[in-house]
């Protein structure tokens, strides 16, 4: 873009015309009127000089543009041709400073009006798009509020610089519905248009609305699976995204990638480049972790880079504070998103026994959900090659008396194989923000089965909500379950 645009009818004179009337402020009356104009105005659109923006970076995506520009712009006309741009959205623009504007002095006897003479090879739409740009220029108004329409004049606007008719055209656009295809349209633009800063907040409501649109992927799986690199990138960035586990979006990751990409190399570069950095690793699993390090589809260097950075912020607090950088790209990986499942931190031993240490955090506005009879889950973690969860609740104590908080352990597979599990549940507490254990106990376990305690702390909910709970350290509950497989028993 250039440095300045001339045509910014937001600039206005503070001198001659600061007590001009609106109408005043604009020189639409001089556009196509001879009474201003002895010249024929010639304008030619030449193919673009070797070296310009239409080559390197940014060329793919502009000559894709170029050679479907009907099918992009048909793409959304179906779905938002007849939402119209009511007056109140136009946007009215203020004259430009004077030097922006030169007087000519009519010394010819005839007077020529101000027309366009297009080359042969000017097709109608663009040739529409470059008078309402024109026109633009003189009266800070479009004549148009078709989004098809409006598309063509954004692009004639990017290819001349104008800024703020690219702002403006973003500024309807944005004001009609969005749907998924007009959404892929913006964020498909060619690389110098959706660069801009014009259209920056036209491109920013593209991606909120793919990513509270496609928010429960799960819903919209074969459809999802479609989606073109921007929509799964708009997706993936998200916060609010709402699958099982960080796990099951990396799982989500590769498959899409595998799909659209069957050549290795292509695939390898795309989720090197544009996907892994939006997988959050440091959520994942270690048992998924392990995994990262030996899958095909990813360079081993950039594979093992991810896993090392997710452990260090997994057992290191220091760590984890210096991992929040001010950038937001690479701060938004750390963040935790709205998943299914709770996350957890696992400490895993193999002597003198198989034995687990589990950590669940819980936010106050989390428990406050569960009343009056919800539940959360945990992800998985695995014990002697058995996977286990654990799920909190809100519930009736024995008696029906009163509501209660209470933790459970549960074993995930089915089958005849069981197991004789020692477990003990810890709760933090204050003031000493030590582990304070609260349940003890032994089960074995067949698949399916669960065990825990219906009133953890042995006090009514409200009790256990109050703004004095000795259980709430800076809003959040931190739970600890240790489990010990004493003895593996015979089916």
């Amino acid at each position: 873009m250039g440095g300045g645009d001339l045509f910014d009818h937001r600039a206005v004179m503070d001198s001659d015309f600061s007590g001009a009337s609106r109408s005043d402020q604009n020189f639409e009356f001089a556009f196509n009127s001879s009474n201003f104009s002895d010249r024929v105005l010639r304008i030619e659109i030449m193919a673009e000089p070797p070296g310009s923006k239409s080559e390197g970076e940014g060329a793919a995506a502009d000559g894709e543009w170029a050679r479907h520009p009907k099918r992009k712009r048909d793409e959304i006309k179906k779905d938002i041709e007849s939402a119209k741009c009511q007056p109140e959205h136009i946007l009215n623009c203020d004259q430009p400073d004077t030097e922006d504007c030169v007087a000519y002095e009519n010394n010819d006897e005839e007077v020529v009006a101000m027309i366009e003479e297009s080359p042969p090879n000017v097709g109608q739409d663009e040739e529409a798009a470059l008078m309402e740009l024109l026109s633009f220029m003189y009266s800070g108004k479009l004549s148009t509020t078709s989004p098809t329409h409006l598309l063509d004049v954004l692009m004639a606007a990017d290819k001349f610089e104008v800024a703020s008719c690219m702002r403006h055209c973003s500024q309807v656009l944005r004001s009609l519905p969005m749907t998924t295809e007009s959404a892929l349209v913006y964020l498909e633009l060619p690389s110098s248009v959706s660069m801009a800063s014009a259209v920056q907040s036209l491109t920013d409501a593209a991606k909120e609305f793919l990513a509270n649109y496609y928010r429960d992927i799960t819903k919209f799986q074969d459809e999802v699976m479609n989606l073109p690199l921007a929509g799964i990138e708009a997706i993936l960035s998200s916060n609010d995204l709402q699958m099982a586990s960080e796990d099951a979006v990396y799982d989500f990751v590769l498959k899409w990638a595998r799909a659209q990409y069957p050549k290795l190399e292509e695939r390898r570069q795309i989720l090197g480049s544009r996907l892994i950095r939006l997988v959050r690793f440091p959520h994942m699993t270690c048992r998924k972790l392990r995994k990262v390090l030996t899958c095909n589809d990813l360079d081993h260097e950039l594979a093992s880079k991810a896993v090392s950075e997710a452990l260090f912020f997994k057992v290191d607090a220091m760590h984890r504070q210096h991992a929040l950088p001010t950038d937001e790209p690479t701060c938004r990986q750390f963040v935790e998103r709205a998943y299914k499942y709770r996350p957890l931190k696992v400490v895993e031993f193999e002597r003198p026994h198989p034995q687990c240490i589990v950590y669940l955090d819980l936010k106050r506005e989390e428990c406050a959900k569960l009343f009056p009879s919800g539940r959360v889950y945990s992800q998985a973690f695995h014990l002697g090659g058995q996977g286990f969860f654990l799920s909190a609740h809100c519930n009736l104590d024995q008696q029906s008396s009163f509501h209660c908080f209470g933790l459970f352990l549960g074993m995930q597979e089915k089958g005849s194989i069981s197991f004789t599990v020692d477990y003990e549940f810890a709760a933090r507490t204050r003031p000493s923000g030590e582990f304070v254990s609260k349940y003890k106990g032994y089960y074995t376990f067949t698949g399916g089965k669960a065990v825990g305690y219906r009133n953890l702390f042995a006090i009514p909910w409200t009790s256990f909500m109050a703004d004095n709970s000795l259980f709430f350290i800076n809003g959040i509950l931190h739970l600890r379950a240790e489990l010990t497989i004493k003895q593996p028993s015979a089916p």
